[in-house]
């Protein structure tokens, strides 16, 4: 196993991120020690910056994502360090374009191996020293969120404030110069009179239709019994005519 690490095993790219800052960082890794200390890792799994180097001393990072040097990416769940072919109906590395629609697919495995030419980490836990166009910089949210829970969540607001007011607007340069226009996303999860009022509708329509199922089911039952009985009656009206038929024969 180590020969073939030492045979193919040349260099690998990291692509760090750091969702504190916003940046991200890549680099690219030739040593091998640095490189057998990544290998066996899984999707998921936290590794120490130390092994990276003295620049990363005290970091942890988290192991997110890679792929192979033919472009092939890594699934979570794929318990081997090969590529394998697989049925897939859906989830990562593939979406289906019709319902029900599955496809045998190649993928890799979740265990970092020396196929690996591209691997994606995510900063976890920031370390001693600053590390250039990573942590020193601040790269602000080009979009604000869309959600109501959640820009009430970035204001701290409570249930009575008006979310609306509070939008991330940005600013779009138009046509005409030295113009901007600022533009604003729709709200999602919203709740306003006319949703309430529109919940409240569907819900009587709701209760409408179910009381006027059950109105019918009851008349459709009474039309039943009440046609049970007549066929009992007839049939007895039936039997007593052939009795007084027979004796009037007799």
């Amino acid at each position: 196993r180590s020969k073939q690490h030492t045979a193919h095993s040349g260099k690998m790219k990291l692509n760090i991120a750091n969702p504190a800052t916003g940046l991200q960082k890549m680099i690219e890794i030739i040593d091998e020690k640095k490189l057998h200390a990544l290998f066996d890792k899984r999707l998921s799994q936290e590794i120490e910056g130390d092994v990276l180097g003295d620049d990363f001393k005290g970091y942890v990072f988290r192991i997110t994502g890679g792929n192979d040097k033919q472009g092939f990416t890594m699934k979570q769940g794929v318990l081997v360090d090969h590529r394998v072919r697989l049925l897939l109906k859906g989830g990562t590395c593939y979406r289906p374009r019709r319902t029900g629609e599955r496809k045998r697919k190649s993928v890799r495995g979740c265990i970092v191996s020396h196929d690996i030419s591209a691997l994606a980490l995510v900063v976890v836990k920031k370390g001693e020293s600053e590390i250039p166009g990573l942590t020193d910089s601040q790269k602000p949210r080009r979009l604000g969120p869309k959600r109501a829970n959640n820009i009430r969540k970035l204001f701290a607001l409570s249930k009575d404030d008006d979310v609306r007011k509070f939008v991330v607007r940005r600013e779009v340069k138009t046509k005409k110069e030295g113009t901007t226009k600022t533009r604003a996303p729709k709200i999602q999860r919203l709740v306003t009179p006319v949703t309430v009022q529109r919940k409240r509708h569907l819900k009587a329509v709701k209760a409408a239709k179910l009381a006027k199922s059950k109105s019918e089911a009851a008349a459709y039952a009474k039309m039943l019994a009440n046609r049970k009985e007549e066929a009992v009656q007839s049939r007895k009206a039936s039997k007593v005519a052939s009795r007084l038929s027979r004796t009037s024969g007799n």
